[in-house]
């Protein structure tokens, strides 16, 4: 008997997040877990045939197995395991209204197990397809998993809670969020409570500043259909960075079961305040002019295809914020996010404050002492003045490095691994949902009034000239 037995039914499934994360998630998730038992059902408004389906199916499983090998260092040609091999014979696709009840009755009747309904479609469409499912009768195990942007602000993530608590639990709706997925969560908690080390140093008696920074070298890729519509700090800035931020500044929770975890989070997410609180002097937004990155060569922003240049869309945003509690207050937390830069950073760059005296005598401390935590891959380092070879009057400054536990799921393989089991843990609650809009809000509207400036940047380069381009 297998220790799990669940229907995965997504809506979108001919869709690139299908197609790129969702699959070759599922297929990391399904070598691990040996003894579940998994039906995979999809859903599109494309009209696939079975074969394509299932060849669709096997090239996603294929390209999560060779990127497996590929980390762990195998060579040779990639062919799917018996188990990866009999989900896809089973799996089937079904061309439907996602927003018709009699579609999705048909779906849901599809479904030989409680289903995981994962809507990898845009957000109006996720709301349709959610007052519909409201008035069928539900499978009595029935979860969902929804996509960020969850709404498009306070408001909207309101009225889309409302809907959702109408008719299923909060324990059952999973607000995914992947950077929650990864391992990275788990190797923030244990590092920040498992040890007497580095927790008393985190506040703001030790703390001079925390940048949490998530730079890309890609550009739009493609994307303006979302992207122009979203901008940085929609897109990275209101979901993902916030909610590393809040684990990063959390109290130590109780466990790490769900509702403990997510209630300590929620916490840092209300007691955010814009840095001094003035919301033109701790927002920055900018986009891209043309320019190269490496051997590429970048358009301007303005000039990708599809974008519409009188929207102002930002491709870098960044934003200073205050935690307004006994902890953090008078620590500047900067969150910075943007695409066409110069180099890809993912970081937590936690700076101390200098010593409060140094010796007469010793020379050489004129760099602060900080710990940098990368994401994907997960590592630590640890800079500090130290006496280093040489002169033993001297400080120097050296670095102490560690590598976390990768995990053995990607991001979306935690993700899937949550909601078919139905752990909310690594999802984001509802009033975190809408508390995040709540944050964000104050810079939008300035921006969307057009008291901020729209700075300009060359692809390629760290940023605008006079920002604080935070240290590498």
């Amino acid at each position: 008997m297998s220790s799990l037995q669940t229907s995965l039914l997504i809506l979108g499934a001919s869709g690139d997040l299908s197609k790129r994360l969702l699959l070759p998630g599922l297929a990391t998730l399904l070598e691990v877990k040996e003894d579940w038992d998994v039906q995979l059902v999809g859903a599109g408004v494309e009209d696939i045939s079975d074969a394509d389906w299932k060849a669709q199916v096997r090239d996603s499983f294929e390209n999560a197995q060779a990127s497996k090998n590929e980390d762990e260092g195998a060579s040779g040609e990639s062919r799917l395991s018996e188990r990866l091999q009999a989900v896809v014979d089973a799996s089937s696709y079904r061309k439907a209204d996602v927003t018709d009840a009699d579609d999705l009755k048909t779906l849901l009747g599809q479904c030989d197990h409680d289903p995981a309904v994962y809507f990898a479609l845009p957000p109006a469409v996720t709301e349709k397809s959610c007052a519909v499912l409201k008035d069928l009768d539900l499978p009595a195990g029935t979860r969902f998993a929804l996509e960020k942007p969850f709404g498009t602000d306070a408001e909207s993530a309101e009225h889309l809670n409302e809907l959702l608590h109408s008719f299923l639990p909060e324990e059952r709706i999973h607000r995914v969020d992947h950077f929650l997925g990864r391992s990275t969560v788990l190797n923030l908690l244990g590092l920040r409570f498992a040890n007497r080390v580095v927790e008393p140093l985190l506040s703001s008696t030790h703390v001079e500043r925390v940048d949490i920074v998530y730079d890309e070298t890609l550009g739009l890729e493609g994307r303006a259909r979302y992207y122009d519509k979203a901008g940085a700090l929609v897109d990275m800035i209101q979901s993902h960075l916030l909610q590393v931020l809040a684990v990063v500044a959390m109290e130590a929770p109780a466990s790490i079961d769900a509702d403990d975890l997510r209630t300590q989070k929620e916490l840092v997410l209300r007691a955010l305040r814009p840095w001094g609180g003035d919301v033109l002097a701790a927002g920055k937004r900018a986009r891209y002019t043309a320019g190269k990155i490496g051997d590429r060569s970048l358009p301007s922003y303005a000039d990708e295809e599809g974008v519409d240049p009188s929207l102002g869309t930002e491709t870098l945003a960044q934003l200073t914020l205050e935690i307004a509690n006994w902890r953090w207050a008078g620590v500047p937390f900067t969150l910075r996010s943007g695409k066409a830069l110069a180099k890809q950073r993912r970081e937590i760059v936690v700076t101390f404050k200098d010593s409060p005296h140094i010796p007469v005598g010793l020379s050489g401390a004129e760099r602060p002492d900080r710990l940098r935590i990368w994401i994907a891959p997960d590592e630590m380092q640890l800079e500090l003045n130290v006496n280093g070879p040489g002169d033993p009057y001297t400080i120097d400054h050296t670095s102490l490095e560690t590598k976390f536990n990768p995990g053995r799921l990607s991001a979306y393989g935690e993700v899937l691994a949550g909601v078919l089991e139905g752990d909310a843990t690594l999802s984001v609650r509802g009033d975190s949902a809408v508390q995040g809009w709540k944050v964000v809000e104050p810079f939008l509207q300035a921006w969307r009034d057009g008291d901020a400036p729209l700075d300009e940047y060359p692809a390629g380069s760290e940023g605008p000239e006079g920002w604080d381009n935070i240290d590498a």
